[in-house]
């Protein structure tokens, strides 16, 4: 074969493919640039902000929302559809209620269900929606969250995205009424607490008023009685004066003729009556009895007293053990007569 040929055809096959080449890369700009123009630069349009932001953004909490337009039902496709751009560009997705991007675009769909801007635009934006619902749910903004997630189901209900908002919506209620629950227990726990130390300190004070009152009763029948002991000494003290100045009047008589008078010589102390010490009584008793000629006492009467009737008993009984010296009369013993007043004094 000829070379030269062969040459010539190279050429001719090289310069085919060159028209070829450029043809497919001016089709494929054309086709890029129609799509930014048709597809991607609407929906820009839709989401970006006056000052460029993406509708990804979170919606910012706490902004002013605009007053809703007055009778929504009212206005045609595409003033629902500047409502919805409106909305978008103020980060208006789900919220407020009746005044969002998602109620405008859902608007469109009823009044025209094949319109393409608003169905392309709930599609794009849902993601970002979604976002929304789970940051109300964060919030623990639980019926927020319900509207905003029933208002998603309206534009996708079969997007899987919404079973998983709803078991967090789910888990988040259930959360928080645990840490109710648990709050609660808590406040029951610190109030039976605080009821039990001030049961516990008003049995301290009972407790300490009963021992502070037994000590007070020990202290009480201790002085008591030592009371009764002093009384006891003085009596006995006072008992024995009068049977030496008796014996000495006695032993005069006895000197001076061959009679004499009783003589006391075994003296018995009265017992302080028990109810007269409770109360701090004091007083007398004025008695007279018979000395027999064996020296024992009889026949003993009370012949007044002070008080009456609180130490006759404790003074008869005393008086009654006591024992004498008989009286004698030319040296024979006879009985005599006598007259004492028994004191009761405490200390």
């Amino acid at each position: 074969m000829d070379t030269r040929y062969t040459r010539q055809s190279r050429r001719r096959a090289r310069g085919a493919i060159r028209p070829a080449a450029i043809a497919i890369v001016a089709v494929v700009a054309v086709l890029a640039a129609a799509s930014w123009f048709l597809i991607i630069k609407p929906h820009q349009d839709l989401v970006d902000t006056d000052a460029g932001a993406h509708p990804s953004t979170p919606v910012v909490a706490g902004r002013e929302a605009p007053p809703p337009p007055v009778n929504v039902a009212a206005m045609s496709t595409n003033q629902l559809l500047s409502e919805a751009r409106k909305a978008v560009n103020e980060q208006r997705l789900l919220a407020p209620a009746g005044n969002n991007a998602f109620e405008f675009y859902l608007k469109v769909l009823e009044k025209q269900p094949g319109n393409q801007v608003a169905a392309d635009a709930l599609r794009e934006t849902f993601p970002v929606g979604s976002s929304v619902a789970e940051q109300a749910i964060n919030q623990r903004d639980f019926t927020e969250a319900q509207r905003q997630i029933d208002l998603l189901a309206k534009a996708d209900p079969a997007n899987y995205t919404l079973t998983i908002l709803r078991s967090k919506l789910d888990a988040q209620r259930k959360l928080q009424d645990r840490e109710q629950q648990m709050a609660s227990d808590k406040e029951k726990q610190a109030q039976l607490a605080a009821q039990k130390a001030v049961s516990d300190k008003a049995e301290a004070d009972r407790q300490a008023a009963e021992v502070q009152q037994k000590a007070l009763a020990e202290q009480q029948q201790k002085a008591a009685q030592a009371r009764l002991a002093q009384q006891q000494q003085a009596s006995s003290e006072s008992a024995r004066q009068p049977q030496a100045s008796t014996a000495s009047a006695a032993s005069e008589s006895l000197s001076a003729s061959g009679s004499h008078g009783a003589v006391l010589v075994r003296n018995v102390s009265p017992r302080y009556p028990a109810t007269a010490m409770r109360s701090n009584q004091e007083g007398w008793v004025e008695l007279t009895f018979t000395v027999t000629p064996d020296g024992s006492v009889d026949d003993v009467k009370v012949v007044d007293a002070e008080p009456r009737h609180v130490f006759d008993r404790a003074a008869v009984e005393a008086v009654s053990r006591w024992k004498y010296q008989p009286a004698t009369q030319n040296g024979a013993p006879v009985a005599s007569q006598d007259k004492r007043r028994i004191v009761f004094k405490l200390n």
